[in-house]
């Protein structure tokens, strides 16, 4: 199957069969489906329309749009859409390795080069996307899958996935910066709470995130008061505390420091952080990580659990605030 070329009216049974549920938000549900003749499996996306506005509507059409200019190995993959009366169908790659965290907990250790090859691949991908005009606006360790379970022959491929909060533009210029403030708190670049306009470099902010957590199992910023913690972001207040960090390397230090840059414009770019050393030679330690990192990865995923259910019981009345912002964003747009 090559990637998605058109919309299909009319319901999916015909060429598809639905299986079991993988996963549910307060608006859709992601389902398991099989292709009848070819019996390949896939994750189908299925959103009531019922439950959006016209605008919400338009919005998750524009991230159909947007997912069907990508194609690369590790963005997660569009194949078809089919939209009925009461429905909206979108027929994505299967992926069954499970969330970045998640897997290095089920295998018990990490190490440098682990993280730096991640980077690689990774970082890859956010160069793909801002070469054909795409920032991602919510990378985060949730939206990293892995491909394939352990011991399946891609199981080492991760993947972006979650291309709801994604914007299209021509190119990087002041007249084409973005506004609307979105993204995941702890995540999120200092321009975007500044209510700065921004570019792609928010992507490689999240990453620095990212980056900063796979070395120490911990994050950079953290604040049980949402309004502290973006002061911290917003002066990009962190250090790199012992005995935590005493093992790690001085390349993998300065490519935090360089991802985690508050001023955009001398924030390490896709480019740069490919050829920097730690990422480029291949020669990150393959030692495994402190012993207390496994430790500060379950409890930082044990947090993740928890804000996971708290978001659900208030996901309801933010999305309505996200998808105002997103609908202004997409009505000043040339």
């Amino acid at each position: 199957m090559g990637n998605v070329t058109s919309l299909k009216k009319g319901g999916i049974h015909k060429e598809y069969t639905l299986g079991d549920k993988l996963g549910e938000g307060s608006f859709a549900v992601v389902k398991q489906i099989r292709h009848k003749k070819t019996k390949e499996l896939f994750a189908c996306k299925i959103i009531k329309k019922s439950k959006l506005q016209e605008a919400e509507l338009a919005i998750l059409h524009d991230e159909v749009d947007i997912m069907h200019k990508i194609e690369h190995e590790n963005c997660v993959r569009l194949y078809e859409i089919y939209e009925s009366k009461k429905k909206l169908y979108m027929v994505l790659e299967l992926l069954t390795g499970g969330e970045l965290f998640d897997r290095i907990l089920e295998k018990g250790s990490y190490s440098e080069k682990e993280a730096s090859m991640l980077m690689k691949n990774v970082v890859g991908a956010i160069k793909y996307l801002h070469s054909i005009g795409i920032a991602h606006r919510d990378l985060k360790p949730e939206n990293l899958i892995y491909a394939g379970k352990p011991g399946d022959k891609n199981e080492n491929v991760i993947k972006i996935t979650d291309f709801g909060l994604a914007k299209y533009k021509e190119s990087d210029s002041a007249s084409q910066k973005m506004h609307t403030a979105c993204g995941t708190p702890g995540y999120v670049a200092p321009e975007v709470l500044k209510n700065d306009p921004y570019g792609f470099a928010v992507d490689l902010w999240s990453m620095g995130v990212i980056l900063y957590i796979l070395l120490c199992g911990f994050p950079p910023f953290y604040h049980q008061s949402t309004a502290q913690l973006y002061k911290q972001i917003k002066k990009g207040a962190y250090d790199f505390p012992a005995p935590y960090w005493d093992e790690i390397s001085d390349e993998a230090k300065d490519l935090v420091k360089k991802l985690l840059t508050v001023n955009p414009q001398n924030r390490a770019t896709p480019d740069e952080v490919l050829e920097h050393p730690w990422v480029a030679s291949g020669k990150a330690s393959a030692k495994a990580l402190d012993s207390s990192y496994i430790d500060n990865m379950n409890l930082l995923v044990a947090r993740r659990d928890f804000r996971k259910g708290v978001r659900q019981i208030i996901a309801v009345n933010r999305f309505a605030n996200t998808i105002k912002a997103l609908v202004a964003e997409t009505a000043t747009r040339p």
